[in-house]
């Protein structure tokens, strides 16, 4: 009985741990929470953003301040997301599906230092795409709502003066290509594009298809990369012309609404510098199942904004013919953009080698100019032997930039839109030595609310800035380049222990710059920078977003690997650590990056003096949990003369790794036994490959990554070749094929 009685005993506890662990598998499981060391690095928001009003000088200029969001919460995140195109939008509110907002705005003057905040903001407010009217009295700005009874984008306006803001009528905006607004020169009226008032219901989609879907190559070799998001059948495209068709508007200060031209899937619209006429570009079908949405066909056109009269500049068939290679482009004209410094010129390009970089020619691509009204012929203004790559305009002065992957190759050139042909060559080199990168050109707001370059008084230079690379690592600078000669002189550059970034030129007499200066230790902030009396005054005062968590100190690393190529990393270690407690188990974060020389390859990049950024991916939190964190550790994949990088990519990025394992084990702070790694994308990539195929690693964190090559037989990253051309390329490089 004594023994009945403890069976019965021992089935009733068993019979009681099955109930409890049924009734914990019913249980939500919920978020786990990182430890209160973490949370108090990465969930904080970020140093404020500000956006300086236009103008000269600083004795009327305002700053606008905006406070960033932290990180999303789970209901920001669970919001509906269709991904339709290469797009990714809320269908809820025809917007950004992701990312931080500005949630405060406040307006400081440079000149008292007075500083006021923005009155009238939405309730809980979710800004994107702020900006500044030439004339600097009105900043307007476009707030999220995914509120039932108002769910959109809707447009507003700050009056500088009172630092009020309103919302201008009940428009719903279009903001799933981006930005949806911007200003007309006269700082009263913007154009804007309009979701269609009474566009009914969303179309559905069924279970059930109609038919099957068919796509036909024609007879036709059309090799094109792998893309994600893609449109997949008739339906995904009615749904995708639903939330991506516009109306384009201009909008008054005072509300009132005009239309512009038809509605169609409106990609941009911008406005001649004179106010007179809007510059379309148009998405149209045929559509692809292959290519994302700025690869569809295209229509150009310019629409008078006083009579309404519309000129088609250019109507381009979808861009399924274009060479998987670098510097290949579509045969027709393409980067259409307005002539800041002219009232009504349209702008663009047009290639002379069929679009195909593998064809001899002299000429690779030709830049056109054409006038309002558009009559008669384009003219030429410049024909260049590299590919083109931007334009910048200044008061009778276009300065663009041509390059040439295959041997990294840049060329600056100064050209006169009166004088088409005449150029300067500013300068020539690698656009990989950035060592030796003279930098890009400073722009201001001219009064058309168009950005031109910010040249000397004279007009004889152009201000630069740059990162000012260096053995010592980034020290930004300030310089002006002869437009004669292209000859530079340095006004400025940052030094240790601080790492300053200069933002604009306020003044080109004195000149005045607005820098933000931070150190290791001290988070940003913004500056007067005098150069010619060389005086400092600081102009906000934010304080330090972590407050008095402990951070991370960085120490930047600089060693060898195998084959002699210089690399480098950012060391973290814990709070309290010293020298002598030991090695740690440790994180190695990075990214590949391929090169043509190891000696850009061994270039050090960043500064010791930043202020660390702690983001939601960074891995330099783990230092709080007593890991050793080197990140963005370099692993440069090195393809020197006519080597390809990716024929020897596996032994590159191994010996790199180790390389960094080893330094950390000689310096001892890093335990060997005990190192994971981490990446993002091709970071992710080369995570599963390391584990794949080394044994330094007991762990990796691998974040949206591909790994199996073969599914991107077109080329990936900055391949070229195709599957075909080099099978045992994409074989060794994948870590599918050696991760059992």
């Amino acid at each position: 009985m004594k023994s009945s009685g403890r069976w019965s005993a021992v089935l009733l506890i068993l019979f009681g741990l099955s109930l409890w662990a049924q009734e914990e598998q019913t249980k939500p499981v919920k978020y786990q929470e990182p430890p209160k060391a973490i949370v108090e690095l990465v969930d904080v928001r970020p140093t404020p953003n500000v956006e300086i009003s236009p103008g000269e000088g600083s004795g009327n200029r305002w700053l606008l301040i905006e406070a960033i969001s932290g990180l999303p919460s789970i209901a920001d995140l669970a919001q509906p997301e269709f991904r339709l195109a290469g797009l990714r939008f809320n269908p809820k509110t025809n917007g950004p599906s992701r990312g931080r907002y500005v949630t405060a705005l406040s307006l400081k003057a440079l000149a008292d230092g007075i500083e006021k905040p923005v009155a009238g903001l939405p309730t809980e407010a979710k800004i994107r795409s702020i900006g500044w009217a030439p004339d600097a009295r009105h900043v307007f700005f476009v707030n999220i709502s995914d509120a039932p009874a108002d769910a959109g984008l809707s447009l507003w306006i700050v009056d500088v003066a009172s630092a009020q803001a309103r919302r201008v009528s009940d428009l719903a905006l279009n903001g799933i290509f981006g930005p949806p607004c911007e200003w007309l020169g006269d700082g009263r009226r913007l154009i804007c594009k309009a979701v269609l008032k009474g566009r009914g219901a969303a179309p559905s989609r069924s279970e059930v298809p109609t038919g099957p879907v068919i796509q036909e190559n024609l007879g036709r070799i059309t090799p094109g990369a792998t893309y994600q998001d893609l449109l997949k059948n008739p339906e995904d495209e009615a749904i995708f012309d639903y939330y991506a068709t516009s109306q384009v508007v201009v909008v008054g200060l005072d509300g009132e609404i005009t239309p512009v031209g038809k509605p169609g899937v409106i990609e941009s619209a911008s406005v001649s510098p004179d106010g007179r006429y809007a510059l379309l570009d148009e998405r149209h079908h045929p559509y692809s199942y292959l290519l994302p949405f700025a690869m569809f066909s295209e229509r150009i056109s310019v629409v008078d904004l006083k009579s309404g009269n519309s000129k088609q500049l250019a109507d381009k068939p979808l861009e399924d013919m274009i060479p998987n290679i670098h510097d290949a482009v579509p045969t027709g004209p393409r980067e259409f953009e307005w002539r800041s410094d002219a009232p009504s010129t349209v702008f663009w390009v047009q290639a002379a080698d069929g679009g195909d970089p593998r064809v001899e020619a002299p000429v690779r691509d030709r830049l056109f100019m054409w006038d309002a009204p558009f009559e008669g012929s384009p003219r030429k203004l410049a024909e260049i032997p590299l590919r083109f790559g931007s334009v910048e305009w200044g008061n009778g002065l276009a300065i663009v930039e041509e390059e040439r992957w295959k041997d990294r190759k840049r060329i600056m050139l100064a050209l006169s839109p009166a004088a088409p042909g005449a150029q300067v060559k500013l300068f020539e080199g690698s656009f990989e030595d950035h060592y030796h990168d003279p930098g890009r050109p400073f722009q201001v707001m001219n009064e058309s609310g168009k950005p031109i370059v910010r040249t000397t008084p004279d007009g004889s230079g152009v201000y630069l800035h740059a990162e000012g690379a260096s053995p010592e690592g980034d020290q930004p600078f300030v310089s002006v380049m002869s437009l004669a000669n292209g000859q530079s002189k340095r006004l400025w550059q940052s030094a240790a222990p601080f790492f300053e970034v200069p933002f604009v030129v306020l003044d080109a007499a004195v000149p005045t710059i607005l820098i933000r200066r931070e150190s290791a230790e001290v988070s940003p902030n913004y500056y007067l920078k005098n150069l010619a009396d060389n005086s400092l005054e600081q102009v906000t005062r934010f304080p330090n977003p972590y407050g008095n968590a402990a951070l991370p100190k960085k120490q930047v690393l600089k060693y060898k690997r195998a084959d002699g190529v210089d690399l480098s990393a950012n060391l973290y270690l814990p709070p309290g650590y010293k020298t002598g407690d030991g090695p740690l188990p440790t994180l190695i974060e990075a990214y590949p990056t391929e090169y043509k020389t190891k000696a850009a390859a061994g270039q050090i990049s960043g500064s010791p003096y930043e202020f660390p950024f702690l983001y939601w991916g960074s891995p330099v939190p783990f230092a709080t949990q007593g890991y050793a964190v080197l990140e963005n550790a370099t692993i440069p994949i090195v393809g020197e003369g006519k080597a390809e990088p990716n024929d020897t990519y596996v032994e590159q990025l191994v010996a790199s790794a180790k390389a960094a394992i080893d330094e950390g084990v000689r310096l001892g702070v890093v335990d060997r036994n005990r190192v994971a790694v981490m990446g993002h994308s091709y970071g992710a990539f080369m995570t599963a490959n390391l584990l794949a195929h080394s044994d330094l690693f007991k762990a990796g964190i691998a974040r949206s990554g591909a790994y199996n090559r073969t599914l991107t037989p077109f080329g990936f990253q900055n391949e070229e070749r195709t599957y075909w051309q080099a099978p045992e390329v994409y074989f060794k490089m994948s870590p599918f094929s050696y991760a059992d």
